[in-house]
This record gives structure tokens, sequence and C-alpha cells, in this order.
């Protein structure tokens, strides 16, 4: 069982001076060491999150992303940005309802419906049609920074990876860097995967990223996104590769889904950069999850680089 962290009470003053005296305060943080995040609640029952940034870069990203990108997704899609602090990395955000995706036993229709709407915001937020100078020019360097990462991922996995395997991922990094005035830009979400995609229903309780619910009933359902600290320009396709990684495996219907939200399909460019992608964050998952033990990362990179092998990964 992880120790509880206490809400600091510089923070706390923070916090109050923003929205009004507390009646309660909870730590929602991940099970993760630098993750610090706070449920407020009001002396009014209005729930509010206090989330410290682990690195100024996080800091910036998150406050930028809120800033200009999210607001794109509507009301109620996402938290609202209440106020920062850049001296403590902090952020003081309102709550959203549902709980994670991936806590919640959907039916079949609803994990479409969660599917095709998570596509719906991505396409929102990525703004492609209307990106501007800056952000393609940030989204053509984030690819050479993607490909370049590679090596360091590799000697941090050591002999841990066959030379089979470092030869793939090697491979990739080339073969992505070919595509990089292909690919189409975006202010991608980051880390875009059903944890960070709260599910709300008449059934389901409020929650803000840490919420625990019920599955709503069928056709009811309304998907927020939380969690933008790896918000960023880069190729939307980049956006893909968690839920490739992960849910879409073995489930083409939420594939599918997804795609109908998002409104076109993959571009002939983003359908040979998502396996690149995928093996670029496989080579990042061994190289920081056996360091941190966090043992569903490790898992997650075995799982892509042997569906890539087998040459059975979706694109």
């Amino acid at each position: 069982m992880r120790p509880v962290k206490p809400l600091p009470p510089s923070l706390r003053t923070w916090a109050e001076h923003a929205v009004g005296p507390l009646s309660a305060v909870r730590d929602a943080s991940h099970p993760r060491e630098n993750s610090r995040v706070w449920d407020l609640t009001d002396t009014r029952g209005r729930h509010f999150f206090v989330k410290q940034s682990p690195t100024p870069t996080f800091y910036e990203r998150e406050t930028f992303g809120y800033q200009s990108a999210v607001p794109a997704l509507g009301f109620g899609r996402a938290p609202r940005l209440v106020d920062t602090d850049a001296h403590r990395l902090a952020l003081l955000l309102t709550a959203v309802p549902g709980a994670p995706v991936s806590r919640l036993t959907l039916t079949v229709p609803e994990h479409r419906a969660a599917h095709r709407q998570f596509g719906t915001l991505l396409r929102r937020l990525h703004g492609t049609e209307k990106m501007p100078a800056q952000g393609r020019r940030a989204a053509e360097a984030a690819v050479e920074h993607t490909a370049a990462a590679a090596e360091k991922h590799l000697a941090r996995v050591g002999d841990r990876l066959s030379e089979d395997r470092r030869t793939l991922v090697r491979r990739a990094a080339d073969q992505l860097l070919r595509l990089t005035d292909l690919l189409a830009p975006g202010h991608i979400h980051g880390d875009a995967q059903e944890r960070n995609a709260l599910w709300s229903g008449p059934q389901s309780g409020p929650g803000p990223g840490a919420g625990t619910g019920s599955a709503p009933r069928s056709g009811s359902g309304r998907l927020a996104m939380i969690d933008f600290e790896r918000s960023r320009y880069a190729p939307a396709v980049q956006d893909f590769v968690r839920l490739a990684c992960g849910p879409w495996q073995d489930r083409d219907d939420l594939r599918s889904a997804f795609f109908q939200g998002y409104g076109r399909p993959l571009t002939d460019a983003e359908r040979h950069a998502l396996p690149c992608l995928a093996a670029l964050d496989a080579a990042s998952c061994l190289a920081y999850g056996p360091a941190h033990g966090e043992h569903d990362v490790t898992e997650r990179g075995l799982r892509t680089l042997d569906r890539l092998e087998k040459g059975i990964f979706s694109r």
C-alpha cells in the first residue's frame, strides 16, 4: 500500500485563495513516486483538483495545452484551468464527471461509443486544419526528436533486448524520419489511452481522473479527457500509438469506431508511421519500465515488439 501524500499547506492556501475554503482534501495521485494530485472539495460541495507537475517541461506543456488547445474540446469534455503557479509547478483544475474507461466493464456498444467519442475529441484537439506555422515546425522537430531518442533507449535497455529487436527499432527510426514531411501535424494529447478517458452516465459518479464509478447505461455515455502534461505539437498519428498498442490489438471494432469519430482514416504516410512509432514506444517502455518497477509498461513494450516481429501489428 502506497503512503498517502498530504497536500502541502502552501498549496492549500493558494487553492483556497482561488476557490474559497475547503472542506475535504483527498490524495488522488497515481502510484508513481513523482505523481502529486489532490482532490479538493470546497464548502459548497464543488470538486477541484490540484496537480503539481513533476518537471517544468510537463508544467509548461500542460498549462499551454489548457490555455490553447483544450478549450476546443467543448464544455465538460475536459477540466478547466482555474489557476496556475509557476513557482510551485502547480495547476488548479475543475473536475469533470466519470471514471477511467480502463477501470470500467463496459458493454460492447458502450465501449464502441467511448472510442468513437475519443476519436471526435482528439480530432478537435489536434486542430490540424488550422495549425499555426510554428506548430507545423515543432511537429517536424518532434519526429526528429522521437527518432533520435531510439539510441538512448536502446543504450538503457542494454542486453535485455536481442540484436534482432534492436535492429527492428533502429529500422523504425530510419523509416520514420523519411516520413517527416508527409505526416499531418497536431496539438497532440501525448498520452491518449483509456486511463485518461473518463466515461460518465446516469450511474457514474463525479471524478477527475482518479474517480470510480459504474458503467453508464447503453447509449447514455459521455467521454471527457484528462491529463495533458504530455500535450505538445507533434504528428497527429502519435496520439494513436497507445491505443494501437493497447485496446485496439484484439478489437478492430474499437479502432473502427474511433476513426468514425475522428472523421477520416489514416493517410498512407500515417499507416506506415504507426508501426514505426509503436516500435520506438516499445523501446521507451523497456528502458523505463524495468528501471521504475512499472511492469505494465514493460509488458506493453514486449507485447508490441512481439506483434511487430510476427507481422500482426494492426495499422
